[in-house]
């Protein structure tokens, strides 16, 4: 089985396309193997890029644990290069079909390879029971959520997954791994939940660590930096417009208005391809 090895801001994901080759038995159980960064590939989990009736291709992703994501932000800029630097859709606009829908994804290209990518996320879903999460308010900002014997406030979005928004004074000191998995597994949330913390900047820029559901700690995640930059307006603490720093590299988040999509925009990098001996 041919596979691609992809990052967006560290954010690593094998790719398995098949347009040329068939999809894997059990994606799941591939996920965990691949995903093991002592003895297989190393990633944050697996992304399959296929053929689509709707879109110029079809993005599935898995997370390391095995469990299959609805969307991943970083992963589908991924796909989007992929699909244009092998010539499966050349063209500096692409379409992709995931769990969140078929996205919208304009190319900077240089030397014919696609350097950045601005996606067009669709709007944040801000209703509590289509997060989903039991936590009081539609939507949800700023609810008190009692973890490891403190409360915090929690600003719930869904960007196509659930994401739980925490701001605080010192990104950096935050005990995420201590923290992270407590919050995924809450039981506010049915679903599990990606979690953020933030530090504000100033109104146009923060930072940003992430414990992403599945898992743990990664360098970034697309859908939960747009996740934060609609938490940031919806609590007042930030404008529309903002940079994000996360460990792995920065994204340009705009949510225009409360009606709009959510635009992200951030580079999109192949590191190597081989062949894997199971499929």
């Amino acid at each position: 089985m041919k596979f691609t090895k992809m990052h967006g801001l560290g954010n690593d994901y094998v790719y398995v396309e098949t347009f040329s080759q068939p999809a894997p038995a059990d994606p799941g159980e591939l996920a965990r193997a691949v995903s093991d960064r002592h003895f297989a590939i190393g990633s944050d989990g697996l992304i399959l890029i296929m053929p689509s009736d709707r879109a110029d291709a079809r993005m599935r992703m898995f997370n390391s644990d095995g469990s299959e994501g609805e969307m991943c932000g970083n992963g589908v800029r991924c796909v989007a290069k992929f699909i244009h630097d092998h010539g499966i859709a050349a063209r500096p606009r692409v379409t992709v079909e995931t769990g969140r829908g078929v996205l919208t994804l304009d190319l900077t290209v240089e030397a014919g390879e696609a350097r950045l990518v601005r996606v067009d996320m669709g709007a944040p879903i801000l209703r509590a029971e289509e997060i989903p999460t039991n936590l009081p308010g539609d939507p949800v900002i700023d609810v008190p959520l009692e973890i490891g014997g403190k409360d915090f406030l929690l600003t719930a979005v869904s960007m196509g997954n659930p994401h739980a928004v925490l701001f605080v004074d010192d990104v950096a000191a935050f005990p995420l791994e201590a923290l992270g998995p407590l919050i995924e597994r809450h039981p506010a949330f049915p679903k599990r939940v990606n979690v953020h913390v933030v530090e504000v900047v100033s109104p146009s820029e923060v930072r940003m660590r992430t414990w992403e559901r599945g898992s743990g700690v990664t360098l970034a995640c697309g859908t939960g930096a747009c996740a934060v930059c609609v938490a940031g307006v919806l609590t007042g603490r930030t404008g529309g417009r903002i940079l994000a720093h996360l460990p792995g590299g920065d994204l340009e988040l705009e949510w225009p208005d409360r009606d709009a999509s959510v635009f992200m925009t951030g580079p999109a990098t192949e590191v190597f391809s081989g062949t894997w001996p199971q499929a």
